[in-house]
């Protein structure tokens, strides 16, 4: 086993029904599925950027197709929607909330708003005392 294979074959076996497969057309060969969704996990497990993908997965060009393609034809709502519900259904799925509601308020200068002070040094001092 590879330190690049990140899913178990019984992983594997639970998302790979939702992923495409080949077409059949002429052209560019299809890339393993397997191996792009390991190359996007390996990706987000260790917050790389996609240039520094190791050459085991392939070209990052390809995986970041891959992914972003997935992404917007809703391929990875789908693979969470199905293990969510599987989850829930083995009673592996706690489902507590915890709210909570701290503020943490910050000073008026803490922020990066320019304010228009009218010149160009702004007086800490009233109007009347800068006189």
């Amino acid at each position: 086993m590879s330190r690049f294979q990140l899913l178990s074959d019984t992983q594997w076996d639970l998302i790979s029904g939702f992923l495409p497969g080949p077409t059949g057309r002429k052209g560019r060969p299809f890339s393993d599925a397997r191996t792009m969704v390991e190359a996007i996990a390996y990706r987000y497990r260790t917050g790389i950027a996609w240039r520094d993908l190791p050459e085991v997965f392939g070209p990052w060009q390809t995986v970041w197709k891959w992914h972003r393609r997935m992404a917007g034809d809703g391929t990875w709502d789908r693979v969470h929607a199905a293990l969510l519900a599987r989850a829930d259904a083995t009673g592996k799925l706690d489902w507590s909330v915890s709210v909570d509601s701290t503020i943490a308020r910050a000073h008026q200068h803490a922020t990066n708003i320019t304010r228009v002070t009218g010149g160009f040094v702004e007086l800490q001092q009233s109007a009347d005392r800068a006189a």
